[in-house]
């Protein structure tokens, strides 16, 4: 991305690279200072670089979209403006508190993908919990591939490392192993997982509050927040169906967008996009990085997403990022992927 500036990449390249638009994912919008271990950093935007990003955005000539807009756009003949779609995933209690007036105050709409059992309170947060697990203790013991390991924790570079093998790792495990061990992991540090969804996330009454702003649109992103590839058929296709049938009766309208968990190629793909197809979903959106091209009128289950990383809160990134440059030397020019 810096070398994409610096050389001017971005501009040179654009014409050709950006596209019809872009669907921009964030997660978490909060002031909270970066701490010395911090793992999950690059979830979390402030909401001074969201409200620069809006501005941004606007100045270089893209209308913001709602994601209920984004095919129309795509199948129109007319090029018309670029255009951006913003969502949020996860559904953070910040996105109310904090994002949200920034939405209202620029007059953008925005999308929220939640997990079902998120706003309920029974929110399985590995990822924050194995963050707390290592950051309360000085020793973790893990058997890893038959062997049992010790992972010393006792200051920031220690925990550093704990973190990069176990988090990955734990990644290609199978989704309840996983979880299972991180219950064993905070268990032995004396980390209370039960804290986290009540301090993280909406509730469903919140939820029901950030709804009601017209500029919002709530999209499914499961239950569970399970990597999907990893489910067997039925499994998977009661994680989608129920997450759109859940979140309609609780809004009491229906729900037509989808966010696939992770979303990359990996943990979604062509056996996933059928079956958010067949739940009913309009669009559902990856993590795959691209921009979006009139092709992908023909595969709104698999549209792309460019991440607004915690960790690159730069207005030069962002111009990069719009360019579509770096993606399409990424992907070898192709402009849709989806297998």
């Amino acid at each position: 991305m810096t070398v994409a500036y610096r050389a001017h990449a971005h501009e040179l390249l654009s014409r050709l690279t950006r596209g019809r638009g872009a669907i921009l994912m964030l997660h978490s919008v909060s002031p909270e200072p970066a701490r010395a271990f911090d793992p999950n950093a690059g979830l979390r935007v402030t909401p001074d670089f969201l409200d620069q990003t809006l501005s941004l955005i606007r100045g270089e000539g893209y209308d913001i979209v709602s994601i209920e807009e984004v095919l129309g756009r795509l199948t129109g003949a007319a090029r018309g403006r670029p255009f951006v779609a913003v969502t949020l995933d996860d559904g953070y209690r910040d996105n109310l508190r904090y994002a949200l007036p920034i939405f209202q105050s620029h007059q953008a709409p925005f999308c929220v993908y939640v997990p079902t059992a998120f706003p309920c309170g029974s929110a399985d947060l590995w990822w924050y919990a194995l963050e707390g697990a290592i950051s309360a203790a000085t020793t973790l013991r893990v058997t890893m591939e038959g062997k049992r390991r010790t992972f010393p924790s006792a200051n920031t570079a220690e925990k550093q490392r704990a973190w990069q093998t176990l988090y990955w790792w734990l990644r290609g495990l199978d989704e309840d192993r996983a979880r299972s061990i991180v219950a064993d992991l905070c268990k032995q540090a004396g980390f209370d997982t039960r804290t986290l969804p009540g301090s993280l996330l909406m509730s469903a009454e919140e939820l029901l509050r950030i709804a009601a702003d017209p500029l919002c649109t709530i999209g499914a992103h499961t239950v569970n927040h399970y990597a999907l590839a990893k489910l067997d058929d039925d499994r998977c296709r009661r994680e989608i169906v129920r997450s759109k049938l859940d979140l309609e009766a609780h809004l009491g309208r229906p729900v037509r967008h989808f966010s696939y968990p992770y979303g990359s190629k990996a943990t979604a793909g062509p056996r996933e996009f059928a079956m958010a197809a067949e739940a009913g979903f309009v669009t559902a959106v990856t993590t795959r990085k691209g921009m979006l091209f009139s092709a992908h009128a023909e595969h709104p289950m698999a549209l792309p997403r460019l991440s607004l990383n915690g960790q690159l809160q730069d207005e030069r990134m962002v111009k990069v990022l719009l360019s579509g440059a770096p993606f399409a030397l990424l992907n070898g020019f192709r402009q849709v992927s989806v297998a």
